[in-house]
């Protein structure tokens, strides 16, 4: 996988030198130009000059871009209206060509055509978490976003995904970025790293882009052990005995990052963790329990919102957690959690919380102290998914359901759970 891995990277990671006269006309004639090119050479050199011209152009700039794409390279609904007539009419070959043209934004093939050059794949990552920091005050911008979620989705499918393990003896601007895009526990050091990379019982998993060698879409830190935890102290502290790697029955996904914003609305995580999964069974058949020890980022918040007061002992704690997790819902009827969702979604149940597991001050603002263990059953990730996804359904080990239903007089709405 790693000699694969590096092929991809020599392959794609290629540098475009352009070497014209650099040209001044502004963003949305350079576009115009481009969308009327033929020619590959010419054609790449326009690119080469829109992203950059975007690139160093101020925040203003970058929204009176956004601005054209959203509105003159749009669908033309009168265009669209003849065509469907046309096609309604008659379904034929020349018809339907005309259909697909016409329902698909201009900016979709402009994009396209930007991506001709290399390395403008990241750079057009980076353009559109701009565009979601616009997107509040500018909500209409979502249909230009909704292109460019349609393009990624495609490009970043998982066919196209390497997975890499990444350990201490990985390129330092690797690991320099494992440290930057950390998101659940900070790293604060290359000693801190050093322990959660370089001990027989720790893995990290890594989705990388052919088109992003150097750049990780999302990572999974994964602690081997004996048993379930029940705190991140326990697994990351710095004096915790190492597990003989022949020891280990467990796997503990502790920590997922996604580190592109960019790519925010595509999904890795399902992928990443079953690749993971497989690849762990395989190297160590005796591992029998897959479980991650998460936070509940949204608790805190959760309980301000209801106007809960946070009990204080660990037991009350840990059953107004369980209540939250099985019974604070959206609108839509799904989990309130975010951490919550993408688990549930993909198919493990809720197997136990725990008070006093998180005491860093980020664990304590955010989830109070409380973790969770999701735990994926190989027997029964497909059967819980559906149950989620169908019937909007958590399914919940019946430690968590007895501590939800103690705890269930704090939550207004009745829990809907499925026996594990």
């Amino acid at each position: 996988m790693s000699l694969l891995a590096d092929l991809l990277s020599t392959l794609f990671d290629r540098r475009y030198v352009f070497m014209g006269k650099q040209d001044e006309r502004p963003l949305s004639e350079l576009c115009t130009a481009l969308m009327s090119s033929q020619g590959d050479i010419s054609g790449a050199a326009i690119a080469h000059q829109i992203l950059d011209g975007y690139a160093t152009s101020d925040l203003a700039g970058k929204r009176v871009f956004f601005e054209f794409l959203n509105s003159e390279m749009d669908i033309d609904p009168s265009e669209l209206e003849r065509v469907v007539a046309a096609y309604k009419s008659e379904k034929s070959e020349e018809n339907y060509r005309e259909l697909v043209i016409a329902a698909e934004p201009k900016r979709q093939e402009l994009a396209r055509r930007l991506n001709q050059v290399p390395g403008a794949t990241h750079q057009l990552v980076h353009m559109r978490k701009d565009l979601l920091g616009l997107l509040k005050e500018q909500p209409d911008l979502a249909r230009t976003d909704l292109d460019l979620l349609h393009l990624f989705n495609s490009w970043f499918n998982r066919g196209f995904l390497v997975l890499r393990p990444i350990s201490w003896e990985s390129p330092a601007q690797i690991l320099e970025k494992i440290i930057a895009y950390e998101a659940v526990h900070a790293i604060d050091s290359w000693d801190d790293l050093r322990r959660r990379l370089q001990p027989e019982d720790r893995r990290c998993f890594a989705f990388f882009h052919p088109s992003l060698p150097d750049e990780p879409l999302i990572f999974v830190e994964v602690a081997l052990t004996k048993g379930i935890p029940a705190s991140i102290q326990g697994v990351l502290g710095k004096e915790r005995s190492i597990v003989p790697v022949e020891d280990v029955d467990t796997a503990v996904f502790y920590s997922i990052s996604n580190c592109q914003g960019g790519l925010a609305g595509v999904s890795f995580g399902n992928s990443l963790i079953k690749q993971v999964v497989q690849d762990l069974s395989r190297e160590l058949e005796q591992l029998n329990t897959f479980v991650t020890l998460s936070p509940l980022p949204t608790f805190c918040t959760w309980a301000t919102k209801e106007e809960i007061d946070l009990p204080e002992s660990d037991e009350a704690l840990e059953e107004l957690a369980a209540s939250y997790l099985l019974e604070a819902k959206r609108k839509d009827n799904i989990p309130f959690d975010p951490v919550a969702r993408f688990h549930l979604y993909n198919g493990a149940l809720v197997h136990d919380v725990h008070a006093n597991a998180d005491t860093s001050e980020n664990g304590r603002k955010q989830s109070a102290g409380v973790m969770v263990n999701y735990l994926y059953d190989l027997k029964k990730i497909s059967q819980n998914h559906e149950v989620f996804a169908n019937q909007k359904e958590i399914v919940a080990s019946k430690r968590v359901q007895a501590l939800a239903k103690a705890g269930s007089g704090q939550v207004s709405s009745p829990p809907k759970t499925a026996p594990s």
